[in-house]
Formats: C-alpha cells, structure tokens, sequence
C-alpha cells in the first residue's frame, strides 16, 4: 500500500490528520513531513497514532504493519467503548480490579451523554465505560442525569462527579484523573511506550504481593510530589520481573522495596526506604535529580554545602549505574522489514 493511499484510508476511517495534497511537491513534502514529526513527537519510522476528537492518543499503534493486522485494529478502535446495562444488578458484578465509569442517562439522545461518549472514546483504554438509561437508570438519577466512578477494591468508596456533564473540558478532566493512577505499573508491555513520553522515572520496585509498600509510595507521591507532575513519571514495578534494573544498581529482590530515579542516563538509589514518610525527603530527592545534584554527587562526592565544617571535602571519581529503562527494546512487530507479502 503506498503511503499516500493509507494516509487517505486512515482519514476516512479514524479521523486522522490527512497530508495537504499541495504539500505532495518534491520541495514541500519533506518539509511538511518534517514538521508533522516534530509536532507529534515522531522519531522512528514507522509510526502509526491515532486520533479522536482532534486528540492525539498517548498509545499508539504498536502491532503488526500487515493490512490484516492494521485492518483488525482499526475496527476494534471503532468499536463502540461503552457497555449498556440492562439491569442495575449487572453493576453490582463488575470487576473491581478495574476501573469503573458508570453513567446514568434520561436518554440516548442527548448533549449529557455525548460528552460521556466522546470521554470514553479518548479514555477507554484506561477505564471500562457503562451507561444506563431510561426507567433502568431511574433510580440513579434523583438529581439528574449522573457518572460515577468505581474505584478499585471491593470496599473502595464511589465517587460522584458534581460538574457540568456537558462540559466536555471539566468531565475529561475529571475522569482522566480517575482513569490514569497518578503511580502507575511499568511492564515489558508498556515500557517503550511510558520511556517514549520521555519523563525520567521515579520507581518503587516492589514484591508482587507487597501492597502495603505499593500504598505507602502511592500516599507520599501524592503527599509531596502532585506539584511534579509532568515533570517526572511515578511508576511502580515487580522486583521479580525486573531484576535486570535492580542488579544494576547493586540490588536483588530480597532488597526490596526499593526506591530509584532512572534518568536515562543514569539510575539513583533512593538511601533508605523506610524514610519515605519523612516529611520532604521523596521531593529533595526529585528536586535533587532536576538540580543535577544526584549527577554531581556520584562523580565528585557530597556538595561542599553538605559537608559538615572542618570536615575535608573529597573528590570520589565514581560513577552512577547506566539508565536501564531507556534500553527497553521496540516490540518486534514494530519496525519490521517486508517478511509478509501484505506487510506496508
């Protein structure tokens, strides 16, 4: 498939941005393509992203590039992404292991629902989206039309939005807050996409079945460090999974729970993990990374300020361990070379 004709395929199909036929000339395309891939943050070749409602989605396509394959995915992503209850008792059986976003509706037809719809088209791939209606959403809405979500975990509280249902801005914010965790899990799966959003990475590496210490991250991430998101990503990994990092940096599982930055140059071991409820100490370390002090201090030792007077101050010609994350590899679907004869 050339690559004009997949452009205008997508367009048709998804809504995606389609090449200005005018800028098809040998001196303009290049250009024009140049500047597409620095808006969207394009680096390899080839890259496929999808768009909905003018919005660049953060997952991209990352399967296999055969028409078959790109064909599949573009009909589940045109799939409908809401569930629609029958009976208020299908609710009291959702999986809460996922996050839920249940929206009660007088009807179909109206500007409250297709907020939530054009929601859940851009979200769905971070929470499971379910709608009512009618005589079997009554009960739900003694004050109106009204979404609710589902937190994770049997006896986890809901949450009512108290907004405008028909402002999209105030309703997609509220419930990307609820759908994306603040601390999210980092996996083989999604590696290469969370190291692609370039953001260094704070990371608890923890046992599987260490919820406490998972808890306690996520509380003193809220605590210290809301005002550093966007400028660093909260993450948090099984030590078994990923023994390859923690080695790196002199650690096993049996260490664990371990606190580390991961800049993609270098990792940083945050000292001792049962400081993290000290008040300040989490952000020091972010502020510390941001500064470039980590950087300084393993190659010449503490900062002259932190030397205790009289105290001589010694030059340690070390070095941190490499970043481990920014090596994680590109799925082997992603950049292959024609082995199929319907591959693009």
């Amino acid at each position: 498939m050339h690559i004009w004709d997949l452009a205008a395929a997508l367009d048709a199909t998804c809504s995606a941005p389609v090449i200005n036929q005018s800028e098809r000339g040998t001196r303009g395309h290049l250009k024009y393509f140049a500047d597409i891939a620095q808006r969207y943050r394009i680096s390899k070749y080839p890259t496929l992203k999808l768009f909905r409602n003018g919005m660049m989605m953060k997952r991209e396509y990352r399967g296999q590039r055969s028409v078959t394959a790109i064909a599949d995915y573009i009909r589940q992503q045109k799939s409908n992404p809401i569930q629609e209850v029958q009976d208020l008792e299908e609710i009291s059986t959702l999986d809460r292991s996922r996050r839920n976003i249940v929206g009660y509706f007088e009807q179909k037809d109206s500007d409250n629902y297709r907020t939530f719809e054009r929601v859940a088209n851009i979200l769905h791939d971070d929470c499971v989206f379910l709608s009512a209606f009618g005589a079997i959403s009554k009960p739900e809405r003694f004050s109106g039309d009204n979404v609710i979500y589902k937190p994770p975990g049997e006896n986890a509280p809901d949450m009512v939005y108290l907004g405008s249902i028909t402002n999209f801005d105030l309703v997609y914010a509220w419930t990307q807050d609820k759908c994306v965790p603040l601390v999210r899990e980092i996996t083989f799966e999604n590696g290469e996409e969370l190291t692609e959003e370039g953001l260094p990475f704070l990371i608890l590496f923890h046992m599987k079945d260490d919820l406490e210490s998972l808890e306690k991250f996520q509380q003193e991430v809220a605590r210290q460090l809301i005002s550093e998101k966007g400028t660093i990503n909260f993450l948090h990994a099984d030590c078994d999974k990923f023994r390859h990092p923690l080695l790196h940096i002199q650690k096993t599982p049996a260490d664990c729970p371990v606190i580390a930055i991961d800049s993609f140059r270098h990792m940083y071991v945050f000292p001792d993990f049962n400081d993290l409820s000290v008040p300040g100490k989490l952000k020091q370390f972010v502020l510390d990374l941001h500064s470039g002090k980590l950087h300084r201090e393993f190659h010449h030792g503490p900062d002259p300020t932190d030397v205790a007077p009289g105290q001589p101050v010694q030059d340690l010609a070390s070095s941190p361990p490499e970043s481990s994350f920014q090596k994680l590899a590109p799925s082997e679907h992603r950049y292959t070379l024609l082995r199929e004869k319907d591959e693009l």
